[in-house]
């Protein structure tokens, strides 16, 4: 899935930054312009994750002629490229997998979730998401 970016020109003395439109508040920045770049699928995949592990919904990607003709990111400093990020970051649909565990674990893992209601698999997603 690619996000079109739109990358504010740097100098010698301040970095190139990086906004996301159609993700409110995910910015990034770089040294160089080949950084900003580079930094830009970072930013995005974890505007996506914490959105994600709120419960929001994500943005699809807007058209970048609709982006373009917003006066904000209009003239001569503003740079537009698109970032490339994994479409499996929005893939909620459960998948089985197998473990194997120590039997010592496993009977902490099962206390664990037992005192928080959950099923095991609820209970390490959980503890993985809050790590």
């Amino acid at each position: 899935m690619r996000y079109p970016i739109v990358i504010e020109r740097g100098s010698e003395t301040t970095a190139y930054g990086v906004i996301v439109p159609d993700l409110p508040g995910c910015f990034s920045a770089g040294d160089t312009f080949e950084e900003a770049m580079n930094n830009a699928p970072e930013a995005i995949t974890l505007w996506i994750e914490c959105a994600l592990d709120d419960g929001e919904s994500i943005p699809a990607p807007s058209p970048l002629d609709v982006l373009m003709n917003n006066p904000e990111w209009s003239g001569p400093e503003w740079v537009w490229a698109f970032a490339q990020v994994d479409p499996a970051l929005l893939d909620e649909t459960p998948e089985h997998i197998s473990v194997t565990l120590p039997r010592r674990v496993l009977l902490r893992l099962d206390a664990q979730a037992g005192i928080a209601g959950e099923a095991r698999s609820d209970c390490i997603a959980r503890l993985i998401l809050n790590a």
